[in-house]
């Protein structure tokens, strides 16, 4: 059995077990966190590298002669130069439907929560408003009953199922909407078909050309003033900065993302600045955590040990 690396472990969080990866491999070593010139050494001599987020580039795979899998402890392939793999022979491997239920819960509790108006109702409890009204309820911020309306779906994937099949035991009646870039050849109606009669749309679709801005300044001009926009896919597929415009303006009626261009978003972003100058919008950011439930992150592990096998299997 080979050795492997494991660069960033710290992704996968200390409550994890990685016994299912060290039955998989003759050595394993673990670092917490690597920059991609510190790869290049801790990864000198290993058959296996596994990765979630760190960069290997042209430059780092060619000067690792003894490397012949990287098992990439997520789905999104992005950090990885495929190109430059493929020709040195390397094998790359990722995880896939590891955290449906896990991101499922997410993107309901997302959806749930706009459609409650429960950032702004929090913020009148925090601001004393509820304490001081001559009412017994706050009705300041009329919410969105979500049994018969509408809820549009980009991405049909095993996570997209899910949530359509969770948001119709709601009752809310749910359409999928063409992939992006293939409307000519799916018989499943356009985004902008659907887009003036929807009133919740959940992205769950890769970030490429076709997919980046999609919901735009022009696109948003199209939405109902009460629509909902959920994001727990990438950034950038929303064009966040005319999004947040919409809904300061009162051309959409809510916003939660899981997800921002650039991660970690140590530059700050305009929504970001939205919630710390708390202004009063109807507006969720989490810090792309939709994925971290326990057994989310232990799936990652036993996944990545079955990659491990099968690639010893294959190369035998």
């Amino acid at each position: 059995m080979p050795h492997a690396v494991i660069l960033d472990a710290q992704s996968l969080g200390a409550d994890i077990d990685l016994t299912a990866i060290r039955n998989a491999v003759t050595h394993l070593d673990i670092h917490q966190q690597s920059s991609t010139a510190q790869a290049r050494e801790r990864l000198s001599g290993a058959e296996i590298a596994i990765v979630n987020k760190v960069r290997l580039d042209a430059e780092t795979l060619s000067q690792l002669p003894s490397l012949k899998l990287i098992c990439v402890l997520a789905t999104g392939l992005n950090n990885i130069d495929l190109e430059a793999a493929s020709t040195h022979n390397i094998a790359v491997k990722n995880v896939s439907a590891y955290g449906t239920a896990s991101v499922s819960q997410h993107t309901l509790m997302l959806m749930l929560s706009l459609a409650n108006r429960l950032p702004r109702y929090q913020a009148d409890i925090a601001d004393g408003k509820w304490q001081t009204s001559d009412f017994f309820c706050l009705q300041d911020h009329p919410t969105l009953q979500l049994a018969g309306k509408q809820l549009v779906m980009v991405g049909q994937g095993e996570l997209g199922s899910e949530v359509a099949r969770l948001a119709e035991a709601f009752g809310m009646q749910v359409t999928f909407a063409a992939r992006p870039g293939n409307e000519q050849h799916d018989k499943r109606p356009s985004l902008d078909d659907l887009l003036p009669t929807a009133d919740v749309i959940s992205l769950h679709c890769p970030l490429n050309e076709a997919t980046k801005h999609l919901l735009n300044k022009e696109r948003l001009a199209a939405a109902k003033s009460s629509l909902l926009i959920v994001n727990c896919a990438r950034g950038g597929i929303i064009d966040e900065e005319a999004a947040l415009d919409a809904l300061r303006n009162g051309s959409i009626g809510g916003l939660a993302v899981d997800v921002l261009p650039t991660e970690p978003p140590k530059e700050g972003h305009a929504l970001l600045d939205a919630l710390a100058n708390k202004e009063p919008l109807n507006l969720i950011v989490t810090p792309h955590n939709a994925w971290i439930t326990p057994e989310a992150r232990q799936n990652i592990v036993g996944l990545t040990a079955d990659n491990i096998r099968s690639w010893l299997a294959d190369n035998r």
